[in-house]
């Protein structure tokens, strides 16, 4: 009896926190820089990135056929232009299940992915793209409450 009751807390907590983890695409920690500091070179220069995230705008409105971004699309949509392979979705199915994450969680985290994707160049959602989705969301249930949210393309 004790088993089924602490599944049924799990499912509970599920139930509750999914609305509230939803309220949040990603946490950014910011840390003070001085601005003096030495940069190493490797940074990005806000050209480039300007240039990429055009590029994935781009690739987004051709691939939905209007303005709109992957945090707005639908579910549906979402899966019928960018599916998983089935090795995705295991992997996605397996952090969700550790994680005990929501329906709505998991999809916030393909939808991250897809956006991570674009900003690559690639076609499809990539392993490593759901990785990192994975790791941002993961980071945002570890400092939920500290930094400011910032929404997917």
């Amino acid at each position: 009896m004790e088993e089924g009751t602490s599944k049924q807390i799990i499912a509970y907590q599920i139930k509750l926190s999914g609305p509230l983890r939803d309220l949040f695409d990603i946490n950014l920690s910011l840390l003070p820089v001085h601005l003096k500091s030495v940069h190493t070179g490797s940074e990005e220069s806000s050209s480039t990135i300007r240039k990429r995230v055009e590029e994935a705008r781009k690739r987004q409105y051709e691939r939905y056929g209007r303005e709109i971004c992957n945090s707005r699309v639908s579910y549906e949509i979402l899966m019928k232009t960018s599916p998983l392979s089935p090795d995705q979705y295991r992997t996605l199915q397996q952090f969700s299940n550790k994680k005990n994450w929501s329906n709505r969680t998991q999809i916030k985290v393909i939808r991250l992915a897809r956006t991570i994707s674009d900003l690559e160049g690639s076609i499809g959602i990539t392993d490593r793209s759901i990785w990192e989705a994975v790791k941002l969301n993961s980071l945002t249930e570890r400092k939920a409450g500290t930094g400011i949210k910032a929404n997917g393309l």
